[in-house]
């Protein structure tokens, strides 16, 4: 049976408009309009190529957002061991958008010590490890067929384990820190 996997994270203005009905009415409308327009896939899956290990995909945009293993993770004897972005940079130009996207992308290999693959329409395309380590690539602007063995996954990161719960409660504690440092300094200040 082929492999089928919908993108879950549309586009803000692109793909959906967020608050539409009060951004219409002050006349900002969405930039692509599509007939139907678009909808959210389920969210998180593997995807299995004969030969290779099961593998996340991330369509374009889905490549920035760190929490995209959700229900991959569901089945962790089926784990993914790479990820692979494919994505459409063509509106970007040649500008800073494309190499702000891949940055993002090996971004998420790091996290998550997986291998990224990546497929770029008008680059930039590569591997890389799951160091974020570039072993082959397409520059920007450029056609080409990139052949390269699929690295190994690594052990499984912090990010990989516990996702950003980690950061969120960095987050907390520091609140909770600051909180309490000022209820301490207000306590020490003379009241008149």
């Amino acid at each position: 049976m082929p492999e089928r996997y919908d993108k879950h994270h549309l586009v803000p203005f692109g793909e959906y408009m967020p608050f539409s009905r009060l951004l219409e009415r002050v006349g900002i409308t969405q930039f692509i309009h599509f007939p139907g327009g678009f909808d959210a896939g389920a969210g998180s899956s593997l995807i299995h190529i004969p030969g290779l290990p099961s593998a996340l995909a991330l369509i374009c945009y889905e490549a920035i957002f760190p929490n995209e293993l959700g229900r991959a993770l569901d089945a962790p004897a089926d784990a993914p061991r790479w990820l692979l972005n494919v994505t459409d940079d063509a509106w970007f130009g040649l500008t800073s958008g494309p190499y702000q996207h891949f940055a993002e992308a090996r971004l998420r290999a790091i996290e998550l010590g997986l291998p990224l693959v990546r497929a770029a329409n008008t680059g930039i395309s590569a591997v890389t490890d799951g160091l974020g380590r570039i072993l082959v690539e397409a520059p920007l602007g450029t056609e080409a067929v990139l052949d390269s063995p699929l690295p190994q996954a690594l052990a499984p990161t912090w990010q990989y384990r516990w996702g950003s719960a980690t950061s969120g409660l960095i987050g907390v504690a520091f609140l909770v820190f600051c909180l309490a440092s000022r209820k301490r300094r207000w306590a020490k200040t003379p009241q008149p």
